[in-house]
Parts: C-alpha cells; structure tokens; sequence
C-alpha cells in the first residue's frame, strides 16, 4: 500500500508549496489511483504533464477557445479541412463538439470513439465525460501506455524497474507533444518521482 501522506508532504514542500488546494488533491488521488502498478517513472511522468497541462490546477480542463475556434480549426465545414480530416471530424459540428478535452488534450471524433471504446463508455455521445477525473485519468494513462498521442509509448522511453533520468523525462515528452516545454516537465517529473520513492521508506 502506498503511503500516500508522504507523497502529498514532498509535492507540497516541492511543487505546490505552501499549500495544496483540494482540487489538486483530488485530481493526484484521481491520477495514482488510476496508475497504480505501473512503474513509478510512468506515474511521475503521468502527474508531471497533467501538472503542466492544468496550470497546475490537476484538475481536467477544456481546451482554451470558444466555439467559433473550434468550428474554423476543427470541423469539416472549417478553415482547416485536412486537420478536421486527420482528427476524423467527419459531420458537420464536429469541430465544436470534441474539441480537447482531459488531463491531456483529447481532440477530435476518431480520438474520443478510440478511447470511449477502449474505457467501454460513450464518449461520442457523451464528450464531457472526458472532464470527468477518473476517465480523465484513465484516458492518460491509456494513451501514454499505448502511444495514442503521438504513436510513441511509456514503454519505449521510460524504464520499468529503475528511477528514470531527466534526460529520460525530456525525452518522454515525445510521447504527448513532440518537445515542447520538455525541460520544464522533466523538472516536475523528477519531483513526483522524489515524492512516490519517499512513500516506499
């Protein structure tokens, strides 16, 4: 069992320091719950880019843009046709209807029909579901350990029985979002990291 107010003592002194709000408890609780039995390196990089890509809230966020955004970038009818074709935004409000939502940004019908059948859930008719923590959760983890995202997986960077590097960490990034932001994440992971190897103390 994992001690989990060790945890919490390192990510507050380390990254969220003076205080944690309860959502970003919740969302941690969502996130390690849901990864549990993975390798540590997996659920550090895991909470380091839903820290990241919340704004460090940990909680699931929709995609910044109203709906006339998302109609230009990502419907059919849009002003970007071969994006809403590689999303497979093939009906008409598409682009407004899934847009990015999560922990991480699930975009577009063909990601959501993936993932709603991977987690047995509807989320072609149901979209906001992918707010929710727990299937926010399970979305992460399933895309970051079957390369959904970008084709690249945990298992292909990341080691299973040892601490991860930074350069690890940067190179993880690969896995989400080719390198953007890649140090500033790794930074994070490495603090997550710290904080799961204290609970086994």
């Amino acid at each position: 069992m994992m001690d989990k107010s060790k945890f919490f003592d390192h990510f507050r002194r380390t990254l969220a320091a003076p205080t944690l709000e309860q959502g970003e408890v919740d969302g941690a609780n969502a996130i390690l719950d849901c990864m549990w039995g993975l390798p540590n390196s997996w659920i550090s990089y895991g909470l380091a880019t839903a820290w990241h890509e919340t704004a460090h809230t940990l909680q699931p966020i929709k995609e910044s843009g109203g709906d006339a955004y998302f109609f230009r970038r990502y419907d059919r009818d849009g002003q970007h046709p071969a994006i809403a074709k590689q999303l497979g935004n093939t009906q008409k409000g598409d682009g407004v209807k899934f847009c990015g939502r999560g922990f991480v940004q699930l975009s577009g019908r063909a990601n959501y029909l993936r993932a709603g059948t991977a987690l047995k859930i509807d989320l072609i008719s149901n979209p906001e579901l992918a707010l929710d923590p727990a299937i926010a959760a399970k979305i992460m983890r399933d895309g970051m350990v079957e390369g959904w995202f970008t084709g690249r997986k945990l298992a292909h960077i990341l080691p299973v029985s040892s601490p991860a590097t930074r350069n690890e960490f940067f190179s993880a990034r690969r896995i989400i979002n080719g390198s953007d932001r890649a140090d500033l994440i790794a930074g994070y992971a490495m603090e997550f990291q710290h904080a799961l190897c204290a609970t086994e103390k």
